[in-house]
């Protein structure tokens, strides 16, 4: 889940001032809250450097192209990311409910959020920048909760006929959707709680009690 794939072998010109480096944060805050709002392809680099106070020539000095400043946007936005996780990561059921807490942390940035659901609708459409990137971090993602679920079977916590891959999908798919949901409606809808509502649901047909940390459920030991 590399987002330098999103924009070829070049990499962004290191900036080496302290000034420099600030400027290019700037560029990629703007070049994110861009994305967000209008899509990679309607997005103009003219834009962006109109609201960071710079010519298109200007943005390029730090980025050398569109698609690269977009795989600056990629890699800010997985600093914040679940899949991120390393070897310390919570195991069995307490990585689904550090799921459950990543998703509550989600309604207190929805700048993040919004660039998510945009961007990776938008990565289907033919020649996407951002195309391999999505497929990747998916595929990483999936096999994540894929583990944790194949941990939780061998713990004991959910019978062992539970076919994790299926149920990984399901679970990402939850979580996507709600997002688009809350991005329309957030008054309407409880991202958090409905999540844990619906893996609940998905795992008690396989002998699962309530999510470690939940009401009636054990600690969540490791969970962020």
């Amino acid at each position: 889940m590399n987002a330098k794939k999103a924009g070829g072998a070049r990499r962004p010109r290191v900036p080496k001032s302290p000034e420099a480096r600030q400027r290019s944060q700037e560029i990629l805050r703007i070049a994110m809250e861009t994305f967000a709002a209008r899509g990679y392809n309607n997005a103009s680099l003219a834009e962006i450097a109109d609201r960071a106070g710079l010519t298109q020539a200007g943005v390029l000095h730090y980025f050398r192209s569109k698609a690269l400043l977009l795989a600056g946007v990629l890699e800010l936005r997985d600093r914040t990311g679940i899949e991120q996780q390393g070897p310390e990561r919570p195991r069995g059921l307490a990585f689904l409910r550090h799921l459950v807490d990543t998703v509550r942390r989600n309604t207190e940035r929805e700048g993040i959020v919004r660039l998510y659901a945009v961007l990776s609708a938008e990565s289907v459409t033919d020649d996407h920048p951002a195309q391999e990137y999505f497929r990747d971090r998916y595929a990483g993602l999936r096999a994540l909760v894929a583990e944790a679920l194949a941990e939780a079977c061998e713990r004991g916590e959910v019978r062992e006929d539970l076919d994790v891959r299926d149920a990984a999908n399901a679970i990402i798919a939850v979580m996507d959707g709600l997002q688009v949901q809350w991005l329309l409606s957030p008054e309407s809808v409880d991202m958090a709680a409905s999540t844990e509502r619906a893996i609940s649901a998905l795992l008690t047909g396989f002998g699962a009690g309530p999510l470690p940390g939940a009401p009636g459920g054990t600690p969540a030991s490791g969970a962020e």
